[in-house]
């Protein structure tokens, strides 16, 4: 049935919630009501719901309404691209790291920083860029993404000329800080816009943009860009190609944005989204959900695990070019290929994750699989990687991205789920920093071992952090507590403290009863 406006109802999407939804104390950041000052006087009358939640509280005898929009799937498309083309300027210099290094004059280690700087960029604003999601909305920070996305891309055209490293580096730069208010939306997104039965999907396919993104950054820039030291002009012309291109199409993506997106949809598209609409934005406190995530033990543990994880998948990906050209000399386009390969396969890993996810909601065993076999898939890779036969690599590298790769969207809908009803941009934009984090180290470490000894002694180190991430991972509770809310089969506490604290004051619970 579709109603006016555009929007769609959702089969079996009706809701029962009882009349004393009202009141509830949000947590999602929210400081809980007051009590009263005495045991006669009465509690100060709670704030009014937003027009959208008395909207479908009168329409539904307290029960709120819940529907999916059409406009979800253009949303999550858009998003996707403007993602895909930013991750594709993350990587394409990497990929071609001896041609840039040639072009520019300058060390493989300054063409490290070029990928590098997203991770550096990122740590420092992350927290700005969390609160401004939280606190601007979806809207303004998907615009701040694409727009910056496009002006990195724009300036990159104006370096196109060999003593011209640092504007290079700049424009990269700017490309980073759009990057921080990219990586942190896939959550929001497919919380905001999607139903409990489709949530991990759509939080799979916003993250499988910024996979083929990077996809198609090891594959196309070899192809565009030739080695070709002795003819710099040719060089030059070349990369002019790749740069105005990328330009246009991220210009182009930016105004879309500024059609597609919207705040949210005009009915929530499931509970545990109603539940957070029932309180007013001026009750929310950013500096108390921050708190509350640093004092969740299940979140800190998967913090650090998704960290190690994405992390290795950062380094591997820019040291990728110089391990393979390392045992296979003049490969570059064939060594872009292999990181085709890794990452497509990693899309499809991604993508039946989320299918699995949304089927059995088996959250932590799922993560607890990937990361085993994303072992097991380095530890083949490193030690076949110098068999000198490139088929081999080919196959390893594609079992090594289908689950490392596939991991990415599983710690975002995982930290979802043990930290409601806390911000999912917040959660998302911490477990990115982590990976930041540990990015910048083992790019750092892993491209020193790489090339003082071996790539097999860069490798070796990462595998051994991602035995500490399996153990980690193996010690995290799962408390599904989204999922909870959404089934309605059991009582929920849902306040503005950490699972693990003994502290649970009275005024701050909500009781989400089963509606039969």
């Amino acid at each position: 049935m579709v109603e006016e406006g555009g929007e769609e109802e959702a089969e079996g999407e009706s809701a029962e919630m009882p009349a004393a939804a009202a009141p509830l104390q949000r947590c999602n950041g929210f400081l809980p009501g007051k009590e009263a000052a005495g045991g006669g006087e009465q509690p100060a009358p709670a704030a009014p719901a937003a027009p959208e939640a008395e909207a479908m509280l009168a329409a539904g005898g307290g029960r709120p309404e819940t529907r999916l929009s059409r406009r979800r799937l253009a949303v999550l498309a858009v998003f996707s691209c403007y993602s895909l083309v930013n991750a594709f300027q993350w990587i394409q210099y990497s990929i071609l790291s001896n041609v840039f290094a040639g072009f520019y004059g300058v060390s493989f280690t300054q063409i490290d920083w070029l990928s590098m700087v997203y991770m550096v960029a990122y740590v420092p604003l992350i927290l700005p860029a969390t609160w401004l999601l939280d606190a601007r909305g979806l809207r303004l920070t998907a615009l701040l993404g694409a727009g910056l996305n496009a002006l990195g891309a724009w300036l990159k055209c104006g370096s196109l000329a060999p003593q011209r490293y640092p504007l290079t580096l700049a424009a990269q730069a700017v490309c980073a800080v759009a990057q921080v208010f990219i990586l942190g939306l896939p959550s929001r997104i497919a919380s905001v816009w999607f139903g409990p039965t489709e949530v991990s999907t759509a939080c799979a396919v916003a993250v499988l943009g910024n996979q083929l993104g990077t996809a198609i950054g090891f594959l196309l820039p070899p192809v565009l860009v030739p080695n070709t030291p002795n003819d710099i002009d040719l060089m030059a012309h070349n990369i002019s190609i790749m740069f105005y291109g990328t330009a246009i199409v991220s210009t182009l993506l930016f105004f879309l944005t500024g059609v597609v997106f919207e705040e949210k949809p005009k009915y929530p598209p499931s509970h545990s989204q109603a539940v957070l609409q029932t309180k007013p934005p001026e009750d929310y406190s950013y500096k108390q959900s921050i708190t509350n995530l640093f004092k969740n033990i299940p979140f800190i543990l998967l913090l650090i695990s998704y960290g190690i994880m994405t992390g290795a998948f950062y380094s591997v990906s820019t040291l990728l070019n110089q391990m393979i050209v390392a045992h296979y000399e003049g490969e570059e386009v064939n060594a872009g290929r292999i990181g085709l390969t890794l990452v497509v396969a990693g899309m499809v890993g991604s993508i039946i994750c989320g299918l699995w996810l949304d089927y059995t909601k088996t959250y932590k065993q799922t993560t607890l699989i990937v990361y085993i076999l994303s072992f097991i898939g380095l530890l083949v890779f490193t030690f076949t990687l110098d068999l000198g036969y490139l088929i081999v690599v080919f196959v390893t590298g594609g079992v090594l991205g289908f689950f490392m790769t596939g991991y990415l969207p599983l710690g975002f809908e995982f930290a979802v789920e043990i930290t409601y009803p806390e911000s999912e941009g917040t959660s998302s934009g911490l477990l990115n920093a982590s990976a930041q984090i540990f990015g910048i180290v083992f790019t750092l470490i892993q491209g020193k071992l790489t090339t003082d000894y071996s790539p097999r002694a860069g490798n070796i180190f990462l595998c051994a952090w991602i035995f500490v991430g399996i153990i980690l991972t193996a010690l995290i509770k799962s408390d599904l507590r989204r999922h909870n809310v959404n089934s309605g089969i059991i009582n929920l506490d849902i306040k503005a403290v950490p699972v693990d604290s003994p502290v649970e004051p009275e005024s701050t619970t909500l009781k989400i009863q089963s509606a039969l």
